[in-house]
């Protein structure tokens, strides 16, 4: 029988696995000492707990944490690793830039948003991520004590299993976890408006949504679930919400060459976005293979980039990183996939 894990349970639910072996309250925060802040991967290193508990402990769970199976290194240093779930690959990248240290999770195993551009919504969904294999994508790195910033923008769509991600947001942003501010952490999403209105109103983290077309037509020919989940119910949700405290909201706009970065896309996208407090961070195209889609030259992306400027949007330019180890969203776990099916 599978043992249950426990990396990844908040402190209510250790306090629930404690009741059942019978031991007192108070060595629910102990196993969280253990397991988040002192980061330990087996019981008999618990050394605070009875031999007698950590061997009931073991009879029934399992920490839960797993190391990394392979990782390649970038020319301008970040790493790209991956991960062996029980329902297959995930990528974790880790960039650094200066100080700043971010670690990109992923949320699921591919993923059903099959967004054109992106190689992990070619797998489709094949599972999601329980919140301590999000997490443990963070805590198995060997500098993850030195992790600045986290962002849910690697494989799936955190929006698509929001209790993995906001489990993991819990222990993430907790004192008797990693004791992380919110504000460190962002979401990314294509927009699905009930999730969305959820993970505002039950975490502080930041929230970016994928836009890359402020037309609803060419918006979906680059992500198909716009039909299903409009753009403008998610816009309608973030008017309602009040956005006067620090919390940021950001628009992810991947920028295709001559597709959607001329002056029309710009006026529209003023028009769209009226209103809200918002930043348009446009996105280099990372190439994936099999695409008739081409990422735009600097000299476009800064052009567009002036005409939002010009417009009023706050905009800034995010360039890719590590596209020497196919550090585009799923070409490492596609590559795993093909040459060692799970």
């Amino acid at each position: 029988m599978d043992k249950t894990s426990l990396f990844g349970l908040s402190l209510n639910e250790l306090q629930s696995v404690v009741a059942t072996l019978g031991a007192p309250k108070f060595v629910a925060r102990q196993l969280a000492d253990w397991l988040y802040a002192k980061n330990v991967v087996a019981f008999e290193d618990m050394t605070n707990l009875s031999k007698v508990l950590r061997g009931r402990l073991s009879e029934r769970y399992e920490v839960g944490r797993v190391a990394n199976s392979g990782v390649v290194v970038s020319a301008d240093s970040s790493r790209k690793y991956l991960y062996i779930t029980r329902q297959g690959a995930v990528e974790t990248a880790f960039i650094p830039d200066g100080e700043r240290l971010t670690v990109c999770v992923s949320s699921q195993v591919g993923c059903r948003m099959a967004c054109r551009f992106c190689m992990t919504g070619r797998q489709g969904l094949r599972g999601s991520l329980t919140s301590g294999e999000i997490l443990n994508q963070i805590a198995s790195l060997e500098d993850w004590r030195k992790v600045t910033n986290v962002v849910f923008m690697g494989m799936g769509e955190p929006m698509d299993n929001l209790g993995g991600v906001l489990g993991a947001i819990e222990v993430l942003t907790s004192a008797w976890g990693y004791g992380m501010s919110p504000r460190r952490i962002t979401v990314s999403t294509i927009g699905i408006a009930g999730a969305v209105e959820r993970f505002l109103n039950e975490c502080d983290a930041h929230l970016a949504v994928s836009l890359h077309s402020p037309y609803a037509g060419e918006r979906a020919g680059l992500v198909p679930m716009e039909r299903v989940h409009p753009i403008e119910e998610t816009l309608s949700v973030l008017r309602r919400f009040d956005w006067s405290g620090q919390r940021r909201l950001t628009f992810e706009y991947t920028v295709f060459d001559r597709v959607n970065d001329s002056q029309r896309h710009a006026d529209q996208l003023r028009f769209l976005l009226r209103g809200l407090p918002c930043r348009v961070n446009l996105i280099s195209f990372n190439p994936i293979p099999d695409t008739p889609l081409r990422g735009a030259t600097d000299a476009r992306l800064e052009r567009f980039a002036r005409m939002l400027t010009e417009r009023g949007i706050t905009t800034t330019i995010r360039h890719s990183r590590g596209a020497d180890i196919a550090a585009a969203c799923g070409m490492l776990s596609t590559r795993n996939l093909n040459t060692n099916p799970l």
